[in-house]
């Protein structure tokens, strides 16, 4: 879900709910990698059980990343994806269940968002490659230089999208990367794994949460159990809380914004597309290698324990003198409503509530005050209580007014801080700085790109003269024309692109100005205020989402057909009279079929990924839903200042007027296409360690197609129904691979069947609380983490689960002695070439005073360089004392996040990141690769290279 700012917001505010992951790296022996083995003890000092993944957060990066050279191909792509998981496994280690779950078809109301995101990616896809040509073509004619432009084709993201064969290919290549970890890898030696592909209906998180929801309904579901999610969105963090499960953690990839990006031109650093100047690299150093290059640092992960939320939630709506008993549970779910309000993928936030302004804490505060007054909470287990949701939205608008005028003094205060900082940077600036070796350098930077021979000294120089010469000759008020040299007509007025001040959109609204209401709905909606009727059905329609996502939180899908019908939300002040509304929704509603659902969110520049009949319904003038798929399209900023913020105003679809169209062009569909265009399942895989093996065995050779109960005493307690699958990978059966750079297996034990969720009445409602026997975590939080910082230091989040973990410390003056001696290679970190700790001895390494009692005694930790070992894990690393010097940065963690580059780089092949080795059976009790398809071995290095 789409909630901007939520997560910074979040961790801003509950500081301690975040935990560093501690990562074990693999280790090089004789210049062999080594995995590591995920059967031993997490290293976070916890222990899973459950580890669930939302699979399209994985996907997009590994396909399009931002941060790094894109894959080649999709063979690429697919190993991208395999190590993603291989990496994230290694720093969770689920020991019952991997659940891998990839958006399905959404319901409609999800449609809509998906629809204006591919609609907005196709739209800013082609105006990049127009301003791209324009721009190349710009300098070029001016004498540039601009590499040559590379042709290949661009990846459309939007492949990414159920029914495609992308998507298709993705399912096969998973299944075969589980029977190959279920035969290879022994942290897979008794997990359960559950794959949802796209064919299975349903958003992937939402996926996850309705089979926890269902397993937490049976007998044998143990309420203990530790569940770990991966994902990036933020409605995981309430999604999370609304199990009610009191162990749930979330792990995600720690976000580092403002990452250099290099020019679509010319691949330098420093500028964009627009700014591009079509000049040639210099040279970075005498051999050029000091050649800038986009970091190759893996992300660091990060915990986020809900727990800990909870903690600080119950601390912070806890009421005393209520008029009935108070339930933190219930207080957890009303404070989980109220975040709706702010923005989530299915309804537009209320004008008045911005989360960067504090709308939650001002939602917080209003329903404390409120409830009292409400007699009860405002929701039961995913139902909503209008009556009581009235009464705090009324008091939300009787201070609309006040939040408008409020949000218009701060942009105007926030303007003038920025034009005069703007100001003073211009003032400050030096007239000229000179290049090359000329160059101004920060004191110590001694190895920095700018200590380099210059390529020409006497031109530098030169410069350096004729801008001495000609400085005096003209004075402070001379103006300057566009190529540099002084105007002769003297002073001219400043252009107005020129200014400080940059052009915004105009305002029509003008919500901070009396009579906002009336221009708002005649701005927006097109009608007049005085309109009671047509506000009341925005009003109507805005509840019923309240409800509907209320549902598809706590209890699932209610219709897959309701959408909201409007691109804008409608006041708080309008909630009156919301508690007659009709909250119920059609049962028996179905979702679309995957290629259906291609033709509800594709634009006509992504028909290739249809058949072509299909497609031409997109393109073709007499189509009679052409109207479905414009060219061109207005984005409303609505007050905001940026493209991606705006309302893209497309034309909703409507459900009857495409199925209808479709009808005729459904015979046209090839049997593969046909297939694609089926809703599948879910499918169970395990090795032949599992307990559950041998009795999936017996069921494929019994043949029975009737579907059978799954033994929980044999599956950690899971529960469900099982059918024999058509594709399945069964014992000593090939499995083939469908990527050519990865072998086959010839030698496989592991075994896969469909999997069907414990199934319910559809009227049934599964209860929002804690299980019975459900042991409440150890608290966390102390006095001194209330406060998000502490004498005067700036907070920090801990390293791993364990807050008594005491790890080694350097202080200031031991870094830059590490700085002065230890040698820093163009092809890694500054500590990735530490020499033996002999060679601190003597009069080659001389500590500072300050740090005199504690660098020596840190080396005597550090391993030789040629130690297949690696460095001593943190929780088994003596503490040091604190005392003789004041606790800075952890060394262990600085030395893994300096070392990313060059381990990152270790794992990389010739062929690119797509080239993955095959394991070697030379390891006892691990069956390995055997002889598939004649394609070439890849080179030797990677995660399965025992040699």
């Amino acid at each position: 879900m789409g909630v901007p700012a939520f997560f910074r917001w979040l961790s801003r505010k509950y500081p301690s709910i975040i935990v560093n992951c501690v990562e074990e790296k693999p280790k090089e022996c004789n210049g062999v990698k080594i995995p590591v083995d995920t059967s031993k003890p997490n290293p976070n000092e916890v222990e899973f059980d459950n580890l669930y993944l939302d699979m399209n957060g994985i996907i997009h990066p590994c396909t399009h990343p931002e941060d790094k050279p894109a894959p080649k191909n999709e063979d690429e792509m697919m190993v991208a994806i395999f190590e993603y998981i291989d990496r994230l496994f290694n720093i969770v280690r689920p020991r019952r269940l991997l659940y891998m779950a990839i958006d399905g078809v959404a319901p409609r109301a999800k449609m809509n968002q998906q629809r204006s995101r591919r609609f907005r990616a196709s739209k800013e896809g082609m105006e990049a490659t127009i301003e791209k040509q324009r721009v190349r073509e710009e300098i070029l004619s001016k004498g540039g230089f601009l590499p040559p432009e590379e042709i290949k084709e661009r990846f459309d993201s939007n492949c990414i999208t159920p029914g495609t064969e992308f998507m298709d290919n993705l399912a096969k290549c998973l299944r075969y990367y589980i029977a190959d970890r279920l035969n290879n890898d022994p942290g897979w030696k008794n997990l359960t794994v559950i794959l949802s592909d796209a064919s299975a209906p349903g958003e992937g998180e939402h996926k996850i949460m309705d089979y926890i929801r269902r397993q937490r309904a049976q007998p044998n579901h143990d309420p203990n159990t530790h569940h770990c999610l991966c994902g990036a969105d933020a409605d995981l963090i309430m999604l999370g809380l609304a199990t009610h499960e009191p162990n749930f953690t979330i792990i995600r990839e720690e976000f580092k914004p403002n990452k250099p990006k290099p020019c679509g031109l010319c691949n330098q650093l420093g500028h964009e597309v627009k700014d591009c100047q079509g000049l040639p690299r210099e040279k970075q150093g005498e051999h050029d290698q000091f050649e800038e290059s986009l970091p190759a640092s893996e992300g660091e992960f990060i915990y986020i324990r809900l727990n800990v939320l909870r903690e600080y939630l119950e601390r912070e709506l806890t009421m005393a003198s209520l008029p009935f008993t108070f339930d933190i549970e219930r207080s957890i779910d009303d404070w989980v409503f109220m975040c709706f309000f702010v923005g989530n993928d299915f309804l537009p936030h209320l004008p008045s509530l911005e989360i960067r302004e504090g709308a939650i804490d001002r939602l917080v505060n209003i329903y404390k005050n409120v409830v009292h007054k409400t007699g009860g909470y405002l929701t039961e287990s995913g139902y909503v209580n209008l009556q009581r949701v009235q009464m705090i939205m009324l008091a939300v608008g009787e201070v609309e007014d006040s939040i408008f005028k409020k949000r218009k003094d701060d942009e105007e205060s926030f303007k003038r801080r920025q034009k005069e900082k703007r100001k003073r940077m211009k003032r400050d600036q030096p007239a000229f700085v000179p290049s090359g070796i000329l160059t101004p350098q920060a004191l110590g930077a001694r190895n920095s790109h700018g200590s380099q021979v210059a390529s020409n000294p006497r031109q530098a120089a030169y410069e350096m003269r004729m801008h001495n010469n000609s400085s005096p000759l003209t004075s402070p008020n001379t103006s300057f024309t566009s190529d540099g040299s002084p105007s002769p007509g003297g002073g001219i007025k400043r252009k107005a692109e020129d200014s400080d001040s940059e052009p915004e959109p105009e305002d029509n609204v003008r919500l901070w100005e009396s009579g906002w209401k009336q221009r708002y709905y005649k701005n927006k909606f097109d009608v007049d205020a005085a309109d009671e009727k047509f506000r009341r059905k925005v009003v109507q329609s805005y509840v019923e989402g309240l409800c509907w996502v209320l549902r598809y939180y706590y209890q699932g899908c209610a219709s897959w057909k309701w959408y909201y019908p409007f691109h804008y939300a409608p006041f708080a002040s309008d909630f009156e009279n919301i508690a007659d509304m009709p909250s119920d929704f059609e049962k028996g509603t179905r979702p679309f079929k995957p290629l259906e659902q291609l033709m509800g969110v594709f634009p006509a520049a992504s028909g290739n990924f249809l058949p072509p009949s299909w497609r031409k319904l997109m393109s073709d003038p007499e189509s009679s839903i052409i109207d479905f798929y414009p060219e061109d399209f207005a984005i409303d900023l609505n007050g905001k200042k940026y493209a991606w913020q705006g309302v893209a105003l497309l034309p909703f679809v409507d459900e009857r007027r495409l199925r209808a169209a479709l009808e005729e062009v459904y015979p046209d569909l090839t049997p593969d296409e046909t297939r694609r265009n089926s809703l599948g399942g879910d499918v169970m895989f395990v090795g032949k360690h599992h307990p559950l093996s041998d009795f999936l065995s017996e069921l494929y050779k019994t043949g029975s197609t009737e579907a059978v109960d799954l033994p929980p005493e044999l599956c950690h307690g899971i529960q469900g129904k099982l059918n024999l699958h058509e594709e399945a990978v069964l014992p000593d059966q090939i499995v083939y691979s469908p990527v050519p750079v990865l072998r086959d297996l010839t030698q496989n034990s592991a075994i896969s069947i469909n999997f069907k969720d414990p199934q319910f009445a559809e009227d049934y409602i599964f209860k929002a609380t804690v299980l019975p026997g459900a042991r409440k975590p150890a608290t966390v939080l102390k006095p001194g983490d209330w406060e998000k910082s502490s004498n005067g230091r700036q907070w920090r989040p801990q390293l791993g689960f364990n807050r008594d973990r005491r790890p080694v410390h350097l202080d200031q003056s031991a870094f830059r002695t590490l700085g002065h001696v230890i040698p820093r290679g163009p092809g890694g970190g500054p500590y990735s070439n530490a020499a033996p700790p002999g060679n601190y001895q003597g009069n080659v390494y001389r500590p500072m005073i300050r740090g005199q009692a504690q660098i020596p005694k840190l080396m005597s930790n550090m391993r030789p360089h040629d130690s297949w070992r690696g460095p001593t894990p943190l929780f088994h690393q003596p503490r040091f004392d604190r005392a003789a010097a004041e606790p800075l940065l952890p060394w262990n963690r600085m030395l893994q996040s300096q070392n990313a580059a060059f381990q990152q780089n270790q794992y990389q092949l010739v062929g690119g990141p797509g080239s993955y080795p095959p394991r070697r059976d030379d390891r006892g009790g691990r069956q390995g690769y055997g002889p598939g398809r004649n394609y070439p071995l890849p080179p030797p290095s990677g995660r399965y290279n025992w040699n």
